[in-house]
């Protein structure tokens, strides 16, 4: 057991893939570090580019492991879509992923017209979102890529173009499947996750933490800490997921066990 310190900052934000976990293993270090700085008084919130589960998923996922976590606590890219929808008034999505982006959309009020691992649809959407997905096939690009060319607006979820598994692996990410669907459409998607700052932005207005009190932590330079840096929190690098070195000058450590 760490023994328990004063954080250095108030908010801690987390990515989750890579950072506090590779698949269904912990990163060396993580459970006792996070766990530690909730003890010591700081506010914790874990953020994924990663729409394939619910909220709530992620959070038993995460307690399974040790981690004192709940689901008001998560933030997912599938949010941050299904936010983007209501501001831009989208009632209809052509869907190009799996449950927990179908439930977050859902649940906003906008229809999805291919609801389930179903590519055909027969009516226009107003917009096609997409995120991982496991189970894409060809059919369900042309028919994205038809549903864009049809005028739909393009969102995606990230570009992560893979997602760390156990024993060091790598899976294709979202930005695999938004990449196949760009080039086809010859169509720039809009980017709703990391790194945009749109989520870590929402977390620091719920909390009511500046962004000098708040620390990103993530495994991807592009994405996590590109995020942090454009919501002006200070950002530390772990190696313990995609990243294999630091920039120059970039806060970083091994994993989480040299958390500033």
């Amino acid at each position: 057991m760490l023994k328990v310190r004063a954080p250095s900052y108030r908010l801690y934000i987390f990515d989750m893939d890579g950072t506090l976990f590779r698949g269904r293993e912990p990163t060396p270090g993580a459970v006792a570090a996070v766990n530690e700085i909730e003890r010591g008084g700081a506010i914790v919130r874990y953020v994924t580019n990663n729409s394939s589960s619910t909220r709530d998923l992620y959070a038993a996922k995460l307690a399974s492991m040790g981690f004192a976590a709940h689901a008001d606590q998560v933030y997912s890219s599938a949010r941050a879509a299904a936010d983007w929808i209501v501001a831009h008034g989208i009632e209809s999505v052509f869907l190009v992923g799996e449950s927990g982006l179908e439930a977050e959309i859902c649940a906003v009020g906008a229809r999805v017209l291919n609801p389930g691992p179903i590519p055909g649809c027969a009516t226009g959407a107003d917009a096609v979102v997409a995120g991982i997905c496991r189970g894409i096939t060809y059919d369900w690009i042309a028919e994205a890529m038809r549903q864009i060319m049809r005028g739909a607006q393009f969102v995606a979820t990230n570009p992560d173009a893979t997602y760390p598994l156990e024993g060091g692996r790598l899976e294709p990410g979202a930005g695999a499947i938004v990449s196949a669907i760009q080039t086809c459409s010859s169509t720039s998607p809009i980017v709703v996750g990391k790194p945009d700052p749109y989520l870590i932005e929402i977390i620091l207005q719920e909390t009511g933490i500046a962004p000098g009190e708040c620390l990103v932590v993530g495994d991807r330079v592009d994405t996590d800490i590109e995020a942090g840096r454009r919501a002006g929190c200070s950002t530390h690098l772990v190696l313990c997921g995609v990243a294999t070195e630091a920039p120059h000058g970039q806060s970083w450590s091994n994993d989480l066990t040299g958390l500033p």
